[in-house]
């Protein structure tokens, strides 16, 4: 999803997914808690950077910014956390465990909750409240600088046109994100939404029943449950994003 400026907040999403940035317009910074010790990380118009998945995080956007985030579907057993953390410290001094739906209607409630809550008013974790067990332990993962992907698309290139398509990121990783030049790709039904971003070129994309053209640019979402053919004329190169939900296992063992 596009996110705009200005957000400044302090509570600490916490999730068993990743989440995959890239700033169009602007700069932001994304704070974290990496192995027990606040993180900033800045990340610059043009840049990219690939959160990790049960790191503690919190996006803060500046005005006159305009950036992407991609998250994936949670399964039905997910949970996510929402935290607040003493001032100055990473002592927990509030935080709730829900099923994530939909971010932009759940988080109010509970953000209400803490603004009303006894922690909040005294600044010290309430004692009187039995905290909820988390349901998976935090990663203690180092996380990667972000880096320029104009920069990185100009030194793959001569990969992209050889092998036709080049991932951005490791494979241990569940976010799929690869660039893709001149070529044809068909793909049978598909249990994540598919994010396609034209950035040079052109190419045509059929998915069912519906055929589109897409120029430098833009971009379309490919729904889940669909299977699509996509033709790359010549010049083209295209970013194309999926995030499909991993067996818990695998990233517990991140």
């Amino acid at each position: 999803m596009f996110v705009g400026g200005p957000n400044q907040r302090k509570d600490y999403h916490i999730e068993e997914g990743e989440e995959l940035f890239y700033q169009l317009e602007g700069d932001m910074c994304l704070k974290i808690i990496e192995n027990g010790e606040h993180k900033d990380i800045y990340i610059k118009e043009g840049e990219m950077f690939l959160l990790p998945a049960r790191i503690p995080h919190s996006p803060q956007r500046f005005e006159n910014t305009v950036g992407l985030v991609f998250e994936r579907r949670r399964s039905e057993t997910e949970k996510d956390g929402l935290r607040y953390y003493v001032d100055n410290s990473t002592e927990v001094l509030f935080e709730k465990w829900f099923h994530c739906e939909d971010l932009g209607t759940q988080l109010a409630p509970i953000i209400n909750e803490f603004f009303n809550s006894k922690a909040y008013k005294t600044g010290k974790p309430d004692t009187d409240q039995i905290p909820e067990k988390m349901p998976f332990q935090l990663n203690p993962e180092k996380v990667m600088e972000p880096f320029s992907f104009q920069s990185w698309l100009d030194s793959h290139r001569l990969d992209i046109d050889n092998d036709r398509h080049v991932n951005v990121f490791e494979d241990r990783f569940e976010t799929k994100a690869a660039v893709f030049g001149a070529g044809d790709t068909t793909e049978g039904t598909l249990y994540a939404e598919t994010w396609v971003w034209q950035l040079e070129g052109a190419s045509v994309l059929t998915v069912g029943e519906k055929t589109r053209s897409l120029m430098a640019g833009e971009s379309v979402l490919i729904p889940r449950q669909s299977s699509f053919s996509w033709k790359r004329n010549d010049g083209c190169i295209a970013l194309c994003v999926r995030m499909e939900p991993a067996p818990k296992k695998k990233r517990n063992n991140h």
